[in-house]
């Protein structure tokens, strides 16, 4: 009989069964695919290794510049994947002897609910053997959305078409790359194709890039991945895909050539095909619902990570798992979603925490926004020809407390953590300002954007 059963060995499962493990618990973990799941194997982990050697390429060709010259400058795409593959295969031995060393027990297998004992432990299916456990952590992920778009599934087969998972590992760069949706997923591989030389197109339904980032960041960015060669089309609903990809706007259709399809227009909870219905386990509306402990409306069943729906990106599914087994054991930790940094990892980098301008103006709240250049930053301006960042702050005009966050620029992903600190702990604009911060850092932004707001 085991304490706790996980079911999918992504971010959540793989933590909560390591804090699960930890702490005493004897615990299962069963994972159908690779453990470490999409974010480790298909997601964060390899579309990093892949952007920072565009980057590193890109620094390189545009040297002259910063006073360094070079020649014969090249992105060579098999060394790319191989380095790509060798990070993977180091973080996930990693994680597997955490594991390991904490006690959790791994198989790989699919698991199934088959039902619930008198005493109210679950019976689960795996690799023809069945466990018992007195407590679930469901931990299934998310899979891509695929629109029932015109040729679509049998470009699917090709290989014409793919979705995160196969581009990852594409054997060659494409001549030309249509990706349809200027989501995360989607910005962030059309910057590692650009600039490993293929002609990329995106195109999204919306009239703006990024989802629900900044306004005026989606601009910027928007301004400055086309000039690395990326274009644009907004506006555009995909009516067809094939050798030729066709957009419908304004009532008129246009068809670009493709050589390679991205399909990157979101992910969705996986919600069947583990029997949660054998258990009573509601996913009718496509997710699975929790409170702030990731408690289900079953005794001692949870749910954590891209399943729940809530926010799909990897630290929150983390926070999640830890928020469950903090229950379990009879600890405090429940979940908050209000202060959560997103990032998308293009160059420039983009973080964005909490209200936006307009979203906080929607909903009529009294605040004071302000928008600072990053060249207000010393270090920013000596590592960035010609950058164009910015950072924005909004705060609540009354309790003085910092709403929302949002820049563009260099190390924004790493920068953003002073600011959510500071959300997470309510600290007031007065207080913040005199926290004292490392000179000269691109992080200083925060510290002028800070002033730079009424008094």
């Amino acid at each position: 009989m085991y304490d706790l059963i996980v079911l999918g060995g992504g971010p959540a499962g793989y933590l909560g069964a390591e804090r699960a493990g930890h702490a005493g618990l004897n615990t299962l973990l069963i994972e159908s695919r690779a453990l470490g799941g999409v974010c480790l194997n298909e997601g964060c982990i390899p579309s990093k290794a892949l952007l920072y050697s565009a980057k590193v390429f890109d620094n390189a060709r545009h040297g002259e510049a910063y006073g360094v010259h070079t020649s014969d400058i090249a992105l060579n795409h098999g060394e790319v994947i191989t380095r790509k593959n060798k990070v993977v295969k180091t973080l996930t031995a990693g994680v597997r002897k955490t594991l390991t060393d904490c006690g959790v027990q791994i198989v790989q297998g699919v698991g199934y609910i088959s039902g619930r004992e008198p005493d109210g432990s679950f019976r689960v299916a795996v690799n023809s053997e069945t466990c018992a456990g007195r407590r679930l952590l469901v931990a299934t992920g998310s899979e891509p959305v695929l629109p029932p778009i015109p040729g679509l599934q049998d470009s699917l087969k090709s290989g014409l078409a793919m979705t995160n998972r196969e581009i990852l590992d594409l054997p060659s760069v494409p001549e030309k790359l249509v990706i349809v949706g200027g989501g995360v997923i989607g910005l962030e591989m059309a910057g590692y194709y650009a600039a490993a030389g293929a002609k990329v197109t995106v195109v999204e339904m919306l009239g703006f890039i990024g989802g629900p980032i900044d306004s005026d960041i989606s601009a910027i960015l928007q301004k400055n991945l086309a000039a690395k060669g990326i274009i644009f089309e907004l506006n555009a609903r995909v009516v067809s895909i094939g050798a030729e990809v066709v957009f419908e706007r304004d009532g008129k259709q246009t068809a670009v050539p493709a050589d390679k399809v991205l399909v990157s227009i979101g992910r969705r909870p996986v919600v069947s095909g583990f029997g949660a219905e054998n258990i009573g386990l509601d996913a009718g509306s496509k997710r699975i619902i929790t409170d702030r402990h990731m408690q289900t409306g079953i005794p001692n069943v949870y749910a954590a990570g891209d399943v729940t729906g809530e926010v799909m990106l990897a630290h929150v599914a983390y926070r999640q798992s830890e928020a469950a087994v903090s229950h379990m054991l009879g600890k405090r930790g429940a979940m908050r979603y209000d202060v959560i940094p997103s990032v998308i990892y293009t160059s420039p980098e983009v973080c964005s925490i909490g209200e936006t301008e307009r979203g906080a103006r929607e909903k009529g709240l009294d605040i004071e926004a302000v928008k600072l250049p990053m060249n207000f930053s010393g270090r920013y301006l000596a590592e960035n020809q010609k950058g164009d960042g910015i950072c924005k702050l909004i705060a609540d005009r009354r309790s003085r407390r910092i709403l929302g966050f949002h820049m563009i620029g260099s190390y924004a992903s790493e920068i953003a953590m002073s600011a959510a600190v500071m959300m997470d702990a309510c600290v007031t604009v007065d207080r913040a300002k005199t926290m004292i911060f490392p000179h000269p850092t691109v992080g200083e932004i925060i510290r002028e954007a800070l002033f730079a707001l009424s008094n």
